[in-house]
C-alpha cells in the first residue's frame, strides 16, 4: 500500500505528488490509524456535518437543520468526530457549538472532490466520444 501527499495547483486542477522518490513503508499500526481516518470519514452524514461547519462554528441546532438529520442521530455523528479530534465542541449556556479543529479536513475533501471531479469529467468526455 503506497500513501502520497498531494497538492492542488493553484493554477489547474492537475495534482503532483510532493514526495520524491518512494515513500518510507508504513508499520502495520499507522495503516491501523489510516484506516481509522477514513472510516470515521465513510459516514455520509460526517461529512455533511464537517461540509457545513467549513463555513464555521455552529450550533447542534443550526448543524440539525443543516444536515436535515435528527437530533440524536447528528449529535451521535458529532460524537464520533470530536473522538476522532477533527472537530471540537464548546458550550455556551444551554447551546453547544462545534468547529472544525483539523485543517487537513478541508484539504482531504478538496483532494478528493477535485479527483472525482476529473475522473467525472474524463467518463463524460468518453462517453461523448
Amino acid at each position: 500500500m503506497r500513501i502520497y501527499a498531494y497538492k492542488q495547483s493553484a493554477m489547474s486542477n492537475e495534482f503532483c505528488a510532493i514526495s520524491s522518490g518512494r515513500p518510507p513503508p508504513l508499520t502495520d499500526a499507522t495503516i491501523e490509524l489510516v484506516a481509522g481516518r477514513f472510516a470515521v470519514l465513510a459516514e455520509p452524514m460526517r461529512l455533511r456535518l464537517i461540509h457545513a461547519l467549513f463555513g464555521g462554528e455552529k450550533s447542534v441546532s443550526a448543524l440539525v437543520e443543516e444536515s436535515e438529520g435528527t437530533q440524536t442521530n447528528v449529535s451521535r455523528h458529532l460524537q464520533t468526530l470530536m473522538h476522532a479530534n477533527m472537530i471540537a465542541r464548546r458550550k455556551e449556556g444551554h447551546q453547544v457549538f462545534y468547529r472544525i479543529t483539523d485543517p487537513s479536513i478541508a484539504h482531504l475533501c478538496e483532494l478528493v472532490c477535485g479527483s472525482l471531479k476529473q475522473q467525472l469529467t474524463h467518463q463524460a468526455e468518453a462517453f461523448e466520444s
